[in-house]
């Protein structure tokens, strides 16, 4: 009897798609796109981290970049450190 019905399903092109399931890795490249995008917009309205804006005008490019962190690597980016503009203000 299923034999029967699958046939009669697979020749029935009037029988609309019932599958409602969405794949996870769908959800998933979704959810990381919105939250890139609402962290783009935070970046650009923020007052601060201007001299890391210098280096990192995006925030999609900067997360295709693979960077070690090191502290000097911080400390230029941030402007806050050991260095003699940081020492003049």
């Amino acid at each position: 009897m299923a034999d029967q019905l699958a046939k009669e399903v697979a020749n029935n092109k009037n029988i609309e798609e019932s599958y409602t399931k969405i794949p996870k890795s769908v959800i998933l490249n979704e959810l990381k796109q919105k939250s890139v995008k609402q962290w783009q917009s935070e970046w650009e309205n923020t007052a601060k981290g201007a001299i890391t804006k210098l280096f990192f005008h995006k925030i999609e490019d900067r997360l295709k970049i693979r960077i070690n962190t090191t502290p000097k690597f911080t400390t230029i980016t941030t402007g806050h450190g050991n260095i003699k503009s940081y020492s003049y203000k």
